[in-house]
């Protein structure tokens, strides 16, 4: 049997807003509602289904979510982070700042969205590419 990570549900305060950024921020598109559940798919499948959790947006845990972008999606996803103004960080413990790593001779950033959820945009996977 073959093993994929098919979705996971991202909790947020408000599901339309939350998807849109998502889906702005990635170049991806906000898919049909399927239930209580707003789709954001990647390229690999894998869908981001943003639902409205109880409470406060301080009441919802902070979750940590990495793509692994090409080079030019990186450029344009860096690009978008500026032009909102967004802080921006080249670790995920918030110390540097206004910087992106180049972590195993790649990129990398990370950045939170309306609900405390911390993106990372990498363009190569941690510990680098295997050897072919």
């Amino acid at each position: 049997m073959s093993i994929h990570f098919n979705h996971t549900i991202v909790a947020c305060h408000d599901a339309a807003a939350s998807a849109q950024f998502w889906a702005d921020m990635l170049g991806l598109e906000v898919g049909p509602p399927y239930g209580p559940f707003l789709p954001v798919t990647v390229d690999n499948g894998v869908t981001f289904d943003f639902a409205v959790a109880p409470g406060t947006v301080q009441d919802i845990p902070t979750a940590h979510y990495a793509f692994l972008v090409s080079e030019e999606d990186f450029d344009k996803g860096f690009a978008r982070i500026q032009e909102r103004g967004l802080r921006y960080w080249a670790d995920p413990h918030a110390q540097r700042e206004g910087e992106i790593n180049h972590n195993d001779g790649g990129r990398g950033v990370y950045f939170f969205d309306p609900n405390g959820h911390a993106l990372e945009l990498l363009t190569v996977p941690y510990g680098g590419w295997p050897e072919s």
